[in-house]
């Protein structure tokens, strides 16, 4: 599900290094933490056209935090079996390939080979693929289609740890299924790689500074709140890449200071019409339905199931452990041209293809959270396309 990305994100390099090193077999590849000043060459920046007049959506929808974390487990529902897989904060997609590959485990389990998937979102469209994959027939139950889904609200980046859960319940054998779920999805994106419409590539992103601070300021959680989970350094090492550092005059943007770290980025509406036009190329189905109550199952002719209905789960089973965490893009006209993205003054931009995605994050992960509204902040987003745009006039 969508999330903004957080400043640790920037800090520690939400993607990934080398696609080497997420392979079986491959050995990382290491270097310092920081590449010195004195050895970047100066870094040149298409100059990015930040305005309003530019705007020409405003995206709101709620990402499902559960504080101990995303349900993946089977339950009987009347004489269904319902595989839930669901509650992933905002690393749905970047989780999607190895929770679903999860959730298709227990699915398989009850030896069902026609299968039924509820929800057309992130965690949906792979479920579905993989079971297909696995040799069963799939159909998917759904109100909304791409793009039409919560999903396709999402920032676009991949961010596996982003409120994935509480730190007190990321237990041991919690982080051992989290790291082999970012892995395995890891290893999946790399296939989808040098596509026609760049479904999913790596961007550089730079953290702004307005001082030579250009450590990890992210703010910790006031009021006695729980603190979330950080997995990615101590876990999967490997897959963070190396900071570059370029001091003033080193690059355009005035007098600030930048630190360069390599994202993995989808261009989401490429990927998710990618990702459907699969599923329905290799025989998947479609049957468009609402459903309200855990009853309204017993309608579908699939005795097992696969829940992956996102924030909707919260309605439709109760499930009141899901906390919505708000998230709100505006995105702009696209320029191909701009090939990186910007963190400043608690702002996140994105250069996406399908539209320049600028949001405001706040400084620490509570920002948004418990806040189920989704009409759009002008205000907000004003503020988030003027504190980018900022760094090109006083540049």
């Amino acid at each position: 599900m969508p999330r903004p990305i957080r400043r640790r994100d920037i800090l520690v390099g939400a993607g990934a290094a080398l696609a080497a090193s997420a392979l079986p077999g491959c050995a990382p590849l290491r270097r310092d933490a920081r590449t010195s000043p004195g050895t970047a060459s100066r870094l040149e920046l298409a100059p990015l056209r930040a305005g309003t007049d530019r705007v020409t959506r405003i995206t709101v929808c709620t990402r499902p935090f559960r504080a101990q974390g995303p349900r993946i487990e089977i339950e009987r529902v009347g004489e269904k079996n319902v595989v839930h897989n669901y509650g992933h904060g905002g690393s749905g997609w970047s989780l999607s390939w190895g929770s679903g590959a999860l959730a298709l485990q227990l699915a398989l389990a009850t030896g069902e080979r026609d299968l039924g998937v509820i929800g057309c979102g992130a965690l949906g469209l792979t479920s579905a693929i993989l079971a297909q994959r696995a040799g069963a027939r799939v159909t998917i139950h759904a109100k909304e289609l791409p793009p039409n889904v919560r999903s396709s609200l999402a920032t676009g980046v991949w961010t596996p740890d982003s409120r994935i859960c509480f730190d007190e319940y990321a237990t041991p054998a919690f982080k051992q299924s989290w790291a082999a779920m970012a892995r395995a999805s890891y290893e999946r994106y790399q296939s989808y790689m040098g596509l026609p419409g760049n479904p999913v590539e790596f961007i550089d992103s730079y953290f702004v500074s307005d001082t030579t601070a250009m450590g990890r300021r992210r703010q910790p959680p006031s009021g006695g709140r729980p603190a979330f989970a950080e997995l990615q350094r101590e876990l999967i090492p490997d897959l963070i890449p190396n900071a570059v550092e370029f001091p003033p005059g080193r690059h355009p943007l005035g007098n600030h200071h930048l630190r360069q770290n390599t994202l993995m980025m989808f261009n989401l509406s490429a990927y998710s019409h990618l990702l459907f036009s699969d599923f329905l190329a290799n025989g998947g189905k479609i049957n468009i339905a609402e459903f309200h109550v855990p009853a309204d199952l017993a309608a579908l002719p699939q005795r097992t199931l696969i829940n992956a209905t996102g924030y909707g789960a919260r309605a439709l089973f109760d499930d009141r452990s899901i906390t919505p965490v708000r998230g709100q893009l505006a995105r702009l006209i696209p320029q191909p041209e701009i090939n990186y993205g910007l963190f400043y003054r608690d702002v996140a931009f994105v250069p996406r293809r399908d539209g320049l995605v600028f949001q405001v994050v706040g400084d620490d992960d509570y920002y948004g959270f418990d806040d189920a509204t989704i009409e759009p902040d002008r205000v907000e987003a004003q503020h988030a396309v003027d504190t980018i745009a900022r760094l090109f006039q006083d540049a």
